[in-house]
């Protein structure tokens, strides 16, 4: 596949039932005309699509090798106009790690930072109507866990992302 002049975006892929709960409360939560996304947890905002052979060539070999990540859904937190699902993660935050090392040349300086995993299922709305879900859904919250079983590599183009191409995890693990 050639490069692109679209910017990419790496995701964790995540188990059907977790993406399916959490998709169902965006659907529910989120203002529809912002919600042209599934729910997702974000790893890298902005890499170059000029880079698009080696960052796909690099993700195959890698998550070849990658058994299936444990993730701890712990609790909710407010983002000012929104609310997201918090996840605990050592084994993410070490592979997010991992991969900035490798990348950091062409990383921006929000993809340079220390990721905090969370699943957006609001945004976009008046702080009251966050704060009141927040405490909605805080109410009845119990932690779970979730499995990430692979990385998602996106096309952004202003709008609705693009799948490019699923790079599951352990098929040598």
């Amino acid at each position: 596949m050639p490069s692109l002049d679209a910017p990419l975006i790496l995701t964790l892929q995540l188990d059907a039932e977790a993406q399916a709960f959490f998709d169902a409360l965006r659907q529910r939560h989120f203002p529809p005309a912002r919600n042209y996304l599934a729910a997702h947890l974000t790893l890298f905002h902005h890499l170059s699509g000029a880079e698009l052979d080696n960052i796909e060539a690099y993700l195959a070999v890698r998550c070849r090798t990658q058994a299936p990540i444990e993730l701890h859904v712990s609790g909710l937190q407010s983002l000012g106009r929104g609310v997201a699902y918090t996840l605990f993660s050592p084994p993410t935050e070490a592979l997010h790690r991992e991969l900035q090392t490798h990348w950091q040349a062409q990383l921006t300086p929000q993809d340079q930072q220390r990721r905090r995993p969370h699943v957006t299922v609001q945004n976009k709305v008046t702080p009251e109507q966050a704060r009141h879900l927040l405490a909605e859904l805080t109410a009845t919250f119990q932690p779970f866990a979730a499995t990430g079983t692979g990385l998602q590599l996106w096309a952004y183009r202003g709008g609705p992302w693009e799948l490019l191409r699923t790079f599951p995890f352990g098929e040598n693990a």
